[in-house]
């Protein structure tokens, strides 16, 4: 018998890029969803962060929510400069959305997550191409 674990809908998938984009926007280096974050994530989900799906799915419902109330048609479909004021005011706690955890809570978790992603080991699905490595000067791993 085979353990299906539960994932992000669509649309989760989709907030959640937004955010780590916002968290890590793309410069002369790649975005933190073009260098493979999600995937990370994807791994993560399925592995030690398993216990905070839950968690995961609330706060990215209420971050949609967050950015409706701002007025916008929601996370995804607001412009970056709206994304950013949104996260700005969840890292504050400056919220009209019920959150699972207090949201500065939150947007620190998601900050490490994503930055765990971006700079940790290839091999954990981000950091595509060591790219984060190459940015900071580190020569990556040794063969």
């Amino acid at each position: 018998m085979s353990t299906v674990v539960a994932t992000l809908t669509e649309r989760q998938w989709a907030i959640l890029r937004a955010a780590m984009d916002s968290i890590v926007p793309a410069d002369d280096f790649p975005s933190a969803s073009q260098a493979g974050v999600d995937e990370y994530f994807r791994r993560q989900f399925a592995g030690d962060l398993q216990a905070l799906l839950p968690l995961y799915k609330s706060a990215l419902a209420a971050l949609d929510d967050e950015a409706r109330g701002a007025g916008s048609a929601g996370f995804v479909e607001a412009s970056a400069m709206e994304q950013d004021a949104v996260l700005e005011k969840i890292e504050r706690g400056d919220v009209r959305t019920v959150w699972p955890e207090a949201s500065a809570v939150f947007f620190q978790r998601l900050v490490n997550h994503v930055m765990e992603g971006y700079y940790a080991d290839s091999g954990n699905g981000g950091n595509r191409g060591e790219v984060s490595w190459k940015m900071v000067g580190f020569g990556g791993r040794k063969s």
